[in-house]
């Protein structure tokens, strides 16, 4: 089940890092359009902001299997191994989970509701909102697996294994 997690977060993480070549071009081609043909477009501000809103959020199932996320290692730099996996495991308890579960459970009603009222955006151009309001639904749920998955492979982990590394920043 943890390869399985893994496989579907890393392939949704690759795949949507695609969309970064998609998102910079629709922004080179509207300042091209604004300031050389001085015609801008009516719609490449709103489908950039919801690119960006689907690609941020996405991404998040991918980066925690990473472990890329923002942590704070002062005070667990200086346990042992053996602890800090206790304090790890703790964390994705007593914090990571309810958080997710939350998140998920409201991103699914907010994607729902959006979807059923075919919520659109308001200006010269009238997009669709539900798209990427069920993607946050998405990647709420993906975000929770890929949680549920570190934190079985924190409990199953034995002790002979290297412990978790901080991510090198530099």
């Amino acid at each position: 089940m943890i390869s399985l997690i893994d496989w579907v977060n890393e392939a949704v993480g690759r795949v949507v890092s695609l969309l970064a070549g998609v998102f910079a071009a629709i922004i080179i081609y509207d300042v091209f359009m604004r300031y050389v043909m001085l015609a801008p477009t009516p719609w490449a501000f709103d489908v950039t902001k919801m690119m960006y809103g689907f690609y941020f959020v996405m991404l998040g199932g991918y980066a925690l299997r990473h472990q890329a996320h923002v942590r704070v290692d002062l005070l667990t730099a200086q346990l042992g191994p053996r602890v800090r996996r206790w304090v790890e495991i703790l964390g994705y308890i007593l914090f990571f989970l309810p958080f997710s579960i939350v998140f998920t459970l409201y991103s699914w009603q907010f994607a729902l509701r959006a979807l059923d009222q075919g919520e659109r955006t308001y200006g010269a151009v009238q997009l669709p909102v539900y798209p990427l309001k069920l993607a946050m639904g998405v990647a709420a749920t993906l975000l929770l697996i890929q949680g549920v998955a570190e934190l079985l492979k924190l409990i199953l982990r034995t002790d002979h294994l290297e412990p978790l590394e901080p991510l090198d920043v530099h």
